[in-house]
């Protein structure tokens, strides 16, 4: 027995293998290039192994040169994706040529090309390499990026679209890839310049943080046995980076002269160390320092200017541009260097230039010249041409940013060889979780292993001794914990770390022994040239170091004197049927490894749970010995399949604690069942085909046998059971264990790890055979080492089957050493008695688990604590109250933190179980594997979150409670992206008619879903095209000629044409915001048609017939307001830049208005912002007029409210108020002034900037001077100082701070009332000194010019204030002579700003608004003296236009609320109007009541914005119809308008009552419209766009998150409770029109459709903000069995009844009761299941939701369903005789009998026997003992009831049934 744990297995087996061809190489057949040719020769796979032996083979080989072979290489690696893809896949980065081929592929996925690059010169290198790029102060961002080194320069590719060119600034050796970014090793090229003079070596690595950034020379810090640390410069020339590390970071390099290794930590380097090395290199005259930083900086930034023979005409300058990005679509080829000087800027040096410079052999200690030697050599190089303007003071230094630290050097060898310079590099780990650095000397065929590990300083690395293998070659298996090496004789060997855990064989491949005969020459010495770094990272990247036999993988190393120095093939090799030999292994992926002869290699996967767990327990060394046994015998030659991998490790692991298995009955026969390998066993003789009387035995003693059919058989056949022969071995004494088994000293401790093991298995359904198959194993330790509690709960557990086990091994005492630990635990930990100790309420105890192993069984027990017993400190620092750790000598500290740094979170228990499963990574998937009775508290949990989820929860838990809609809600989806997934076209015009009229992209599914009984958006949409001709209706009578009747069709076009030119106002709010322009694509543009069709033949009737006068420059404006209209379209979160801006500027001078127009829209939606300063300069210096007032206005709307300087300055040009005194007057046009004032109210808007409110003040009544000096359209600017004073003042009221002086209410009060003008102060008091010569107004004010500015001002600056005083001021006046001095819009104004000021008085009432008529009209009416001359039309007109002003404000007051009063009340008035207007007789004129009639309709727009009421669009149609009589087309702009707000956005938009946007609505409605489209008097036509800046998005879209369609919801909406109204929640049918945000409580989605979604607004509107910003998309989601409400309107179509299947829960907890009764209950799991369901119905949680008056929110369990299940549990475990057996410790003759008293023992929780025999219970006599001592037995009250009638002596017999009819059924 002693021999039997030496390794017999001498040898393992790999997986199948595969021929490997790089992807790229046949992806560039099809490239058109030059290297086509060459890689076409390259013979496939099939084609290379000739059927005659070596001469096929030798014949291929002649056919491929060398040289071919270089120009290709790659590398593999393992596949870098997103966290949640846990698909392996690899990478292949294949280079040829100037083309490199990134591809990917997996096992079940063909390989696809990723990403392909072209470049312009042959590609020296490709690599991968990772940048971080800072996000904010802590934020970082990893940018994942290839990078093709040319010779001149190294392109940067990043997987994000980005490109970088970075110049070279020397010739480059090899470029590293490292954890910060690139490492650039400068190559060795002192051969190359002989004659130049000596001069102090200068840096040979440089790194690169960022593509952007400049590169920058390492430092080292060094540090001697007797001398301080010092910093300098890495400038020694015979160091050579041979590997680098990302993690850890660590760079290796090779030092050509001592001939040894070191190691070095890469890190930043510290502000000290900066200064250090900075402060050394300016001291001239300190012979220590290395270089100049000033000359380093010029010649990396290219300020010297020498010939190269690359280039000899040319110096290339970088100052300033090193760097230069291209764009994502742009290749990399545009970059030649013969394009453009642009070009040059991007390119590098020559690879020739740095050559006087970057050469010298000092080393790091030596000493150098002093700067002026350095200087002085420099510049009399013969290479050189500084200049004196180029000297070194001008440059600044470069500031290096790694530092490189020694940790490890290779001891020095006895003797030195030149070329003992490492080939390959690699970090494996064994499987112990140590990590060696291996280095792969080629020359000695040895591979040496450092063993590393990390200090106390996780920064710092220890390193010790180095171990050295032989080995030819060697690859990391980093799936396997191992390496595979390959020795000098050809064979295979796998290693862990560095112990020797086997031999591979490979199928296919030619064994060493067989192949090769004994008379092998070894290899001998390579070349130099291997030694060189070029070389090196040729080996790791792809290029191989020999390929004697060709292959698939057709390419060399090196040249051909290698070849022919290197490997070689022996010429007394014998090949043997054409199977390859092994010459060298090369990209390891995965658990996969290349062989140079292109064979595939895959190693098996270790094992799992037990043996990670064993691992876990035992100490390191007893650990890596386990392990490697149990990998030979698994993987031997011929070894077991899958399912018969249990027998085997049963069989070995049972041999290696000790045991005997030919002695244990139930292992005797495994060895038939499992084909061991010879070097395992002798395999035993295989039985006869015929049969024998020992299968008949093993039948019967089969576990399948024991437990199903033996007693349904003797019931069926009424046969006694039969019993299986005793075998001699059972007879004879019982075997012992081994003492010097490996595993016998830690068997207490593997024994309870396995049992650990076991009760996770239990946790998972889809492990349930698994735990069968290990209970097996744990119930014979456990009787070996007498633990009769844990065989009472295997028992308890499988009755039947444990029953059948009854050996047991003698363990000698005197030789016991048996380890037993302080975790281990007498009493058995049983999962399921913790969670129900927890449901009952009971105190436990800490579970113990082992970390990373027992996962499920930490986060249910966890789950436990947190959900039933509330403990909300389970997950955070009390996790030690549930959770016992078992520690390991092996295993440091594991993090006890689950999800504290979430624990803000766990708002309570139900919320608290999601967030700990997904920090825990558990999904829904992983949940259906939980047990039902484990899972039913989670999933309770889940549904109660699911029902009133929490608002800031992450989107992981969001996907475990089932609601998706949140999200992808949390996504943020922005518009463009949701325009993808619910966006359609409109159905009732064609795709040509959409791009014709501008308004196709309008949301049409939204719309539909809004009004969907009518065509109301397609009425419209008629309404406001202008891009069609118009239909031009003329009678032709009698008696007029043709020609009068072409001129009276071409009056009614002209008629027809004022309305015409109205649309695009409308058009622009109809479409605001509904376009995500192409970035490629210019902005589309409706026509604005003036011409109409005459029936009956449709002629065309133009206007520029000349049979009429035409006004000049008719189309100007309304060829302006048509470009705004095409620019509002543009929704905000568009990505356009400046050049889309630029490329839309149209080349006809005719569009230029249009332009002028978009440029103005572009600044309303915010995108102007974004154009370069200097195209708004070229804009603006083109002196157009209408240019420069969109811009003006655009510009100061982008802009509003900031205060900015620079468009501050860019206004105060064309103001020359604000300019100086003595600055040179300008001429700018009178239009362009009033935007300009206007623009300064927008951008100091609410600031109460004193200085510009005093220049606006002293505007509003500017006095014309001389010359016509302001004498024009006098109206417009006044009124643009008036409402710009008021915006920069807008709301301060009285608080006007630092304005007390300037007296501004009674300035304003004068210029509304008249007066003397008072004499100008300040700056621009000389410009008012001389009088106008045509104007005569004297030193009065001319109220008909200043009244309107000053009214509004006043309505502004005092908006909301409240202030009778004021308001008072603008009451209208109450006498008729007073009413005859103020002019009636006046009067309309008056009253707007008094209630607007007076903001809470304003009623939706008629009472309210007839109170603002005085009393002298209303006397007036009703009895007129004769004796008095009364104005009666005078009294009319002040009545309607005070009515009108009334209504605007009520207008203003409820814009965009829809307020039913409001809008019956105004519309009462809108009708009263029009009957006036339409009357025979009006008594006030038609413009006068077509004035108040638009108003009214203006202001019904308003309050109904966004809601396309029908009423009001029937007034507007109403009125677009009327075009004939004082329809001017000023009218028509205010019905247009009002339809553009009826319908504003859409229906996505409405109107807000914010201070900012009423003072829009003011400029934007100021109730006097242009007479005729060019008219600019009194007010400017650019100004009626300010409106969009009072919209704001309102509109909550329900979007299904399953079809990702809008969708009707039931949305309940809660106001706050104010002065008018109490609390209010009302029901909605979204999308709906959500009020103002601040007016609201709380939005919820309602049911019973949908899940409810609560969005609390009393903590803030900032998430319901950004849902209505992004489009109003509200995820929401449809609860299974009901349907949309549009396809059941009434509910009568849901599918209430959900199908009962078996896999229902309750189905199957049903048929396990019914099991149950039948006695069928083989194992207790099921059973156990019913009773954690049954104790959480009655546990303290379910309880509490009983008892909530808020209403239970239900068991996912029916309440009928529950009873019966229990009542029927009860009834079939009452069999008493059985526990009294138990008890008294009887035999039981029946199995049945042994299953019912399991699963009774079980269902009541009665403790073990020894428990009860220690607690003397056959001595109780009355029940209160009995229940004394079975409640410190833990037992329930309620087991109690059913037992005690069994143990007490003196028991009635009936008492039983009593007891038990007495419980009560909850």
């Amino acid at each position: 027995m002693s021999n039997v744990y030496e390794e017999r297995a001498t040898m393992i087996a790999a997986g199948e293998l595969q021929w490997f061809v790089p992807f790229g190489r046949e992806h560039c057949k099809s490239h058109p290039s030059a290297v086509n040719l060459q890689l076409r020769q390259l013979q496939p796979a099939s084609e290379l192994w000739s059927s005659d032996g070596a001469a096929g083979l030798v014949g291929s080989l002649q056919e491929v040169t060398l040289q071919e072979r270089d120009k290709e290489c790659w590398q593999l690696r393992k596949g870098v994706g997103p966290a949640d893809n846990e698909v392996e896949f690899e990478e292949e980065l294949y280079a040829a040529g100037n083309m490199v081929i990134w591809s990917r592929g997996s096992k079940n996925q063909a390989s696809y090309v990723y990403k392909a690059f072209t470049v312009d010169s042959p590609v020296q290198q490709a690599l991968w390499c990772n940048f971080t790029v800072p996000q904010n102060k802590k934020d970082e961002v990893v940018e994942q990026t290839v990078c093709i080194v040319q010779n001149t320069c190294v392109n940067v590719h990043s997987v994000s679209g980005k490109d970088f060119i970075s110049p070279l600034p020397f010739q480059v050796s090899t470029l590293w890839p490292t954890k910060f970014g690139l490492l650039f090793e400068r190559k060795n090229v002192a051969s190359e310049d002989p004659v130049s003079p000596p001069r102090e070596p200068l840096p040979t690595v440089f790194s690169m943080l960022h593509p952007l950034d400049e590169i920058a020379p390492v430092v080292c810090r060094s540090a001697g046995p007797f001398e301080a640390s010092r910093v300098h410069y890495v400038s020694d020339s015979t160091l050579r980076i041979v590997f680098s590390s990302c993690q850890p970071s660590v760079i290796m390099t090779y030092d050509t002269v001592q001939c040894t290794h070191t190691v070095w930590a890469l890190r930043k380097v510290t502000a000290e160390e900066q200064s250090m090395v900075l402060k050394y290199a300016h001291q001239v005259t300190t012979p220590q320092n290395l270089m100049v930083p000033g000359i380093l900086s010029l010649h990396l930034r290219g300020i010297s200017k020498m010939d190269s023979p690359a280039s000899p005409f040319h110096g290339y300058s970088l100052q300033g541009q090193s760097r230069m990005t291209s764009s994502p679509g742009l290749h990399s080829r545009t970059h030649s260097p013969s394009i453009s000087n642009m070009a040059v800027l991007s390119r590098a040096h020559s690879p020739g230039m740095a050559t006087p410079y970057f050469s010298g052999s000092q080393r790091f200690n030596a000493t150098c010249h002093s700067l002026l030697g350095r200087a002085q050599s420099l510049l009399a190089s013969p290479n050189s041409s500084f200049s004196d303007s180029t000297a070194a003071p001008e440059a600044e230094p470069i500031v290096p940013e790694l530092c490189i630290e020694q940790l490890w050097t290779e001891a020095l060898p006895s003797y030195r060889e030149k070329s003992c310079q490492a080939s390959k590099v690699f970090i494996t780990t064994d499987l112990c979780e140590n990590k060696f650095l291996c280095f792969l000397v080629e020359s000695h065929q040895q591979l040496r292993c450092v063993k590393f590990f990390e200090s106390n300083d996780p920064s710092q690395l220890i390193f010790v001794a180095a171990t050295t293998l032989p080995a030819k070659d060697a690859a990391p298996l980093e799936n396997n914990d191992a390496m595979l090496v390959l020795e000098a004789n050809g064979s295979l060997v796998l290693y862990t770390g560095v112990s020797r855990v086997s031999k591979v064989f490979v199928s296919g491949l030619l064994a060493p022994s067989l192949g090769l005969s004994s008379t092998t020459s070894q290899p001998c010495t390579p070349v130099e040239t291997i030694s060189t770094p070029a070389k090196a990272v040729g080996r790791h990247l792809s290029c191989l170091e020999e390929v004697v036999m060709p292959s698939p993988v057709s390419e060399l190393k090196g040249s051909t004197k290698h070849h022919e120095s290197s490997w070689s093939w022996p010429e007394d090799c014998t090949f043997q049927q054409g199977a390859p030999h092994v010459l060298a292994l090369r990209d390891p992926v995965h658990n996969r490894v290349t062989l140079v002869s292109c064979l595939l290699l895959d190693l098996p996967t270790l094992p799992q749970k037990c043996l990670q767990a064993i691992k876990f327990i035992l100490p390191k060394e007893t650990a890596v010995k386990v392990l490697i046994k149990w990998y030979n015998i698994y993987n031997a030659p011929g070894g077991p399949s899958s399912h018969l991998e249990w027998n085997l490790f049963l069989t070995c692991f049972m041999t290696l604690m000790g045991y005997n298995t030919d002695r244990l009955s139930w292992t005797r026969n495994l060895d038939f069942e499992v084909p061991l390998s010879p070097v395992i066993a002798p395999k035993k003789a295989r039985p006869s085909e015929m049969g024998s009387d020992d299968d008949w035995d093993y039948q019967l003693g089969s576990d399948y046998h024991n437990q199903v059919e033996s007693r349904r058989l003797a019931s069926s056949l009424h046969l006694e059971p039969l019993a299986a022969t005793p075998c001699m071995d059972d007879l004879s004494a019982p075997p012992q264990l081994d003492p010097s088994a490996p595993l016998f000293p830690h068997l207490p401790a593997v024994f309870f790890v396995l049992h650990l093991v076991y009760e996770e298995l239990k946790l998972d359904d889809l492990m349930r055979k698994g735990a069968r198959s290990l209970v097996v194993m744990l119930q014979q330790l456990a009787r070996d080492l007498q633990l009769k509690e844990y065989i009472d709960m295997y028992w308890r557990d499988y009755p039947s089957f444990i029953k059948a086990f009854k050996e047991c091994c003698v363990i000698d005492a005197g030789k016991c050493f048996m380890i037993r630990p302080s975790f281990f635990q007498t009493e058995p930990p049983c999962v399921f008695r913790w969670l129900s100790s927890c449901l009952r309420g009971n105190a436990v105890t800490p579970f113990p688990y082992l970390p990373g192993i027992c996962e499920r069984t930490k986060l249910l027990v966890l789950s436990f604590a947190l959900y039933v017993i509330g403990d909300h400190s389970a997950v955070t620092s009390d996790m030690s109250k549930y959770l016992a750790k078992v520690s390991a000598g092996m295993r440091g500290a594991v993090t006890m933190e689950v999800c504290g740094a979430h624990h803000g979170r766990v708002r309570s228990s139900d919320y608290g179980v999601p967030v700990l499963h997904v920090y825990s990574g558990f999904t829904l998937k992983d949940l259906e594997s939980v047990p039902f009775g484990v899972a039913l508290p989670i999933r309770d949990a889940i549904y109660q979150c699911r029902e009133q989820p929490c608002s800031d929860w992450p989107e992981d838990v969001c996907l475990l409670i089932g609601r998706q809609d949140l999200t992808k809600q949390a996504h943020k989806a922005t518009l463009l992206a949701r325009n993808k997934s619910v966006s359609q076209k409109a159905p009732a015009a064609s795709e040509a008619d959409d791009e014709e009229d501008g308004m196709g992209d309008v949301d049409q599914e939204v719309t539909r879903l809004i009004w969907s009984r009518d065509l109301r958006v397609q009425e419209v949409r008629r309404l406001l095209q202008s891009s069609r001709p118009v239909r031009v209706n003329v009678v032709h009578l009698p008696e007029v000629s043709d020609h009068e009747y072409i001129e009276e069709k071409e009056n009614k076009l002209l008629q027809l044409c004022q309305r015409t030119m109205a649309l695009p106002v409308g058009r622009g709010l109809f479409t605001l915001f509904s376009y995500h322009p192409v970035p490629t694509e210019p902005l589309p543009v409706p026509k604005l048609n003036l011409t109409g069709r005459a029936p009956p033949r449709n002629t065309t009737v133009d206007l520029n017939s000349g049979n009429i006068d035409v006004p000049p420059n008719m189309t100007s404006w309304p060829s302006f307001h048509n470009g705004v209209a095409a620019g509002l379209k543009i929704a905000p979160a568009s990505q356009i830049d400046s050049a889309w801006i630029a490329y839309n500027k149209p080349k006809s001078a005719e569009l230029a208005n249009e332009y002028a127009g978009f440029l103005m829209a572009l600044g309303l939606n915010g995108h102007l912002t974004k154009l370069a300063t200097l195209n708004i300069h070229d804009n603006l210096t083109k002196g157009h007029e209408m240019t420069s007032i969109g811009l003006l206005l655009g510009v100061s709307a982008a802009k509003l409210g900031t205060m900015d300087m620079s468009i501050t300055r860019l206004l105060s040009i064309h103001i020359p108020a604000l300019l100086p005194p003595t600055s040179t007057e300008l001429d700018v046009p009178h239009n362009v002034q009033v935007a300009a004032v206007v623009g300064i109210g927008l951008v100091y808007q609410g600031t109460g900037h004193r200085h510009n409110a005093e220049v606006l003040l002293a505007e509003i009544g500017r006095p014309p001077g001389p010359e016509m000096e302001y004498c024009t359209d006098r109206e417009s600017y006044s009124l643009a100082a008036g409402l710009a004073l008021g915006m920069v003042c807008l709301g301060h009221g009285s608080n006007l701070i630092g304005m007390s002086d300037l007296n501004v209410p009674e300035q304003l009060y004068q210029y509304m009332v008249g007066g003397h003008r008072r004499s100008h102060a300040g700056v621009n008091r000389e410009k008012h000194k001389s009088p106008s010569y045509q104007i005569k107004e004297g030193d009065t004010i001319n109220v008909d010019v200043t009244c309107p500015g000053a009214t509004l001002a006043l309505a502004m600056i005092y908006l909301k204030t409240n202030n009778r005083s004021i308001a008072d001021w603008l009451r209208a006046p109450d006498t008729m002579f007073l009413l005859d001095f103020i002019k009636p819009e006046f009067l309309l104004l008056r009253t707007l700003a008094r209630c607007l000021i007076m903001w809470e008085e304003i009623l939706p009432t008629e009472e309210w608004i007839n109170s603002n008529v005085p009393q002298v009209r209303t006397h007036s009416i009703i009895q007129v003296p004769a004796s008095e001359d009364v104005n009666v039309e005078t009294l009319a007109q002040a009545h309607d236009y005070i009515i009108a002003g009334a209504c605007m404000a009520v207008g203003f007051r409820f814009a965009g609320s829809a307020n039913s009063d409001a809008f019956e009340c105004l519309y009462k008035f809108a009708r009263n109007f029009m009957q006036c207007l339409t009357s025979s007789t009006p008594t006030m004129g038609h413009y006068n009541l077509q004035t108040c009639l638009s108003m009214v309709l203006l202001s019904l727009s308003m309050v109904m914005a966004g809601s396309g009421n029908l009423r009001v669009l029937q007034l507007c149609r109403f009125l677009h119809k009327r075009t004939s009589g004082e329809m001017n087309y000023g009218f028509h702009m205010a019905h247009h308008m009002a339809l553009g707000l009826l319908f504003l956005g859409g229906g996505r938009y409405t109107l807000s009552t914010s201070n900012s946007a009423i003072a829009a609505l003011l400029c934007a409605l100021y109730p006097h419209f242009p007479a005729h489209s060019t008219d600019n008097r009194y007010h400017l036509q650019a100004l009626r766009h300010l409106c969009v800046l009072a919209a704001e998005p309102r509109l909550l879209v329900p979007v299904d998150v399953d079809t990702c369609k809008p969708c009707y919801a039931l949305l309940e909406v809660t106001y706050k409770a104010t002065q008018w109204y109490e609390e209010t929640t009302v029901e909605l049918m979204a999308p709906a029109l959500l009020p103002e945000l601040h007016l609201l409580e709380q939005v919820k989605v309602k049911g019973p459709r949908y899940w409810e979604l609560a969005i609390d607004i009393s903590r803030g509107t900032q998430h319901l903000q950004s849902i209505l910003i992004r489009d109003g998309v509200l995820y929401v989601k449809l609860r299974a069995g009901q349907l949309p409400y549009k396809d059941d309107p009434r509910g009568w179509k849901s599918l209430l009844a959900p199908s009962v299947n078996n896999r229902n829960p309750e189905v199957r907890t049903f048929k396990a009761v019914q099991s149950l009764q039948r006695g069928e209950m083989c194992e207790t799991f099921a059973l156990w299941q019913i009773k954690l369901v049954l104790e959480l119905c009655e546990s303290r949680v379910l309880q509490e939701r009983r008892r909530d008056p808020r209403g239970a929110r239900g068991l996912l369990l029916s309440s009928e369903f529950l009873p019966v299940m229990k009542c029927s549990a009860d009834h079939a475990l009452d069999r008493w005789q059985a526990l009294r057996s138990y008890v008294s410790g009887q035999p039981f003759a029946d199995e049945w009998d042994t299953s019912m008293l399991a699963c009774f023992l079980v269902y009541h929780s009665i403790p073990s026997v020894t428990k009860m025999a220690a607690t003397d219970l056959e001595e109780n006599s009355s029940f209160p003992e009995l229940l004394l001592r079975f409640t410190q037995l833990g037992v329930p009250v309620r087991a109690l009831l059913r037992v005690a009638p069994l143990l007490l002596k003196n028991a009635d017999p009936s008492m039983g049934n009593g007891v038990a009819c007495a419980i009560p059924i909850f």
